[in-house]
């Protein structure tokens, strides 16, 4: 254990990042819960990260902009052809998503074939860089969750049917996913709204919220402690807080916590 490695210029914009996804991916994740498509976040990441794939594939600088509008674009065609699917076969939908996200996923593992270091940028799309996180990457990203939160706020992503669910997903996934990576992601999303599920009201986001941010916060410190890699670590410690608290609190509490 080596406590001289909690080091808050580090772990401090780590977790500012980690409270930004938190902001979108929360209120997301309930509709997600929902609307029964639990396995979207991991199919429209997998296609922002193959957007990211294909634009270093044909020469892009890693994290330029053209990289970031390649992301979106693609995200957004994913979110285009889900709410086409879901017109045409709602009943399969969650069947289909996950069809999508193995051809994504296969479709990266093929342009990274023939690269050396395809293999290291995968394991970045997938647990992230959480640590390195800078101050442009933190301003673009709370610009984005601003937008989106307004959005969600002023009930535009219900308003606007299945593509404006779909693109306003789309668009919180694209931001967060080469920051955090895929696994913190698809936890962001679902864990905190699952473990609350029995809570009401503005009590459930709170606890919701609360509960992610916990994670976040415990997950860092202890990757820092033991030298263990930060994404997995939040990851593990995010799932078991929030198991402890869909056992351990009161299904009366958690009912009467918004009265």
């Amino acid at each position: 254990m080596n406590w001289s490695a909690i080091d808050v210029g580090i772990l401090g914009p780590a977790m500012l990042a980690g409270l930004l996804v938190l902001a979108t991916h929360v209120p997301l994740g309930m509709q997600v819960l929902d609307r029964g498509i639990v396995f979207i976040d991991l199919a429209i990441a997998q296609i922002a990260g193959l957007g990211v794939i294909a634009a270093a594939a044909i020469g892009l600088p890693a994290g330029g902009l053209w990289v970031q509008i390649a992301a979106v674009c693609a995200a957004l065609a994913g979110a285009g052809l889900l709410t086409w699917t879901e017109r045409r076969a709602g009943a399969q939908q969650e069947a289909l998503i996950g069809v999508l996200f193995v051809l994504a996923a296969s479709a990266s593992l093929l342009l990274m074939a023939g690269n050396p270091h395809g293999g290291e940028h995968l394991k970045d799309l997938l647990v992230g860089q959480i640590l390195w996180v800078g101050q442009p990457q933190l301003l673009a990203l709370a610009a984005v969750t601003a937008v989106l939160l307004v959005a969600i706020a002023a009930g535009a992503t219900r308003r606007l049917g299945r593509f404006g669910f779909y693109a306003a997903f789309a668009l919180a996934v694209t931001a967060s996913v080469q920051l955090v990576g895929v696994y913190l992601v698809f936890t962001s999303l679902i864990i905190p709204a699952l473990a609350t599920l029995r809570w009401r009201g503005r009590a459930r986001m709170v606890a919701a919220y609360a509960l992610g941010a916990l994670g976040y916060a415990a997950g860092l410190v202890l990757s820092a402690l033991f030298d263990l890699p930060s994404g997995p670590t939040v990851v593990c410690t995010l799932a078991l807080l929030a198991a402890a608290v869909a056992v351990l609190l009161p299904a009366r509490l958690a009912t009467a916590a918004d009265r």
